[in-house]
């Protein structure tokens, strides 16, 4: 059974110790000029269009994609690593990660040419964000019960729906979405989702803000009433779609950014403990950092297999899975961990407001993404349990 899995023990090449460096210099510099706090909690899901159109510039948007659209050529690999540190420093990158991670690979793969040639080099650049139109309200994170209408009308679709759990949609440019365009059949359920390239200032798209408790609206509910989209938007195979969304979820599901969500609690719980920290606490941050690099390998398993080619559903399924229940975890275990420091520590007032952010930012950790029950279905069918 476990012959079905593959974690291949990828090492990062030089070239990614070397694109580190350079990363870390860049990040240091933008927080010396007051561009973002580290220690701020929250900073790492904020959105700045200046300091994307920055990282745009040093060429870490669309990393892997060809040069004739705006891109690199680089490996999943050193993208990995760009992810990685800006995840760990808190960089308020998320204006174009969903862009950079997954809507980019989707466009490369099925949109028209001209569509192609319009919008990547903007991603490349920065400027444009995108949303995932994925789960509805009574269905979640099984994307085959998706109800949302998209009826062909004359030069296009018109559209007539919800969609929830919308991460960004309120900011977004462009959302790429699964609508249903037949009824499933009896046989294949899957059948009658199409993908479509949405522009969110379509006449007909009302965005309404779900707040979480942290107070922030990431989330949100976007509502289509008679909304249009031309024919040149529809993605890859009418019909179809289910074999491109489960290959773009593979993209979503496995980078360091689902287990890396509440890493500055960490970093903050270990400039508490100290240089010699006493023996529960040494003993509770070596069982902590011993978990992360198990699932860091995991993930940079994952990323060489994107770089080989493949489409590892089921093991970016086990990394969001366990990542995302650790991250979820990690502030009561820092809490935990930090009950018994004296009260006079230095970074005392910093701990507690980021341990206070993350409890609250926690329990959507498992929602994002795709639900943890959801994600054991996709793991069983795949070690072939049902």
């Amino acid at each position: 059974m476990t012959a079905l899995l593959q974690f291949d023990p990828i090492r990062l090449p030089p070239e990614c110790e070397t694109l580190r460096a350079e990363v870390r210099a860049f990040l240091a510099e933008e927080v010396a000029a007051g561009t973002f706090d580290p220690h701020q909690p929250g900073h790492g899901d904020a959105y700045n269009r200046g300091f994307s159109k920055q990282v745009g510039a040093k060429g870490w948007i669309g990393m892997t994609w060809p040069k004739r659209y705006g891109g690199h050529e680089r490996s999943q690999l050193e993208r990995y690593v760009v992810t990685e540190e800006f995840r760990a420093a808190n960089a308020p990158a998320h204006l174009h990660f969903v862009a950079d991670r997954q809507s980019g690979p989707i466009l490369l793969k099925y949109a028209p040419e001209h569509i192609k040639h319009d919008i990547l080099p903007r991603i490349c650049r920065g400027e444009l964000c995108f949303a995932i139109g994925m789960s509805e309200p009574g269905s979640g994170s099984d994307l085959f019960a998706a109800k949302t209408k998209a009826t062909k009308a004359d030069g296009g679709w018109t559209i007539n729906g919800s969609k929830i759990w919308t991460t960004s949609a309120q900011i977004a440019d462009y959302m790429l979405a699964l609508f249903r365009t037949s009824p499933p059949t009896k046989e294949n359920r899957r059948h009658g989702l199409t993908q479509f390239l949405v522009r969110m200032k379509t006449p007909g798209i009302t965005v309404n803000p779900i707040r979480q408790m942290t107070g922030k609206a990431g989330f949100n509910e976007v509502v289509f009433n008679d909304a249009f989209v031309p024919d040149d938007h529809v993605l890859g195979e009418i019909d179809g779609a289910w074999k491109q969304a489960t290959s773009e979820l593979a993209y979503e599901r496995s980078g360091p950014e689902r287990f890396l969500e509440t890493f500055y609690v960490l970093l903050e719980l270990i400039r508490a403990l100290g240089p010699e920290p006493e023996l529960r606490g040494a003993e509770g941050l070596g069982r902590l950092v011993a978990q992360l690099h198990t699932l860091r390998r995991m993930s940079v398993s994952v990323a060489g297999m994107l770089q080989a080619g493949k489409e590892p559903v089921v093991e970016g399924s086990i990394v969001k899975d366990l990542g995302t229940i650790w991250e979820q975890k990690l502030p009561n275990r820092v809490r935990d961990l930090a009950a018994f420091l004296e009260p006079e520590i230095l970074n005392r007032a910093t701990l507690e407001d980021q341990l206070a952010f993350a409890t609250t930012v926690a329990p959507k950790l498992t929602i994002q993404g795709g639900t943890t029950e959801i994600l054991r279905g996709i793991i069983a069918r795949g070690l072939g349990l049902r």
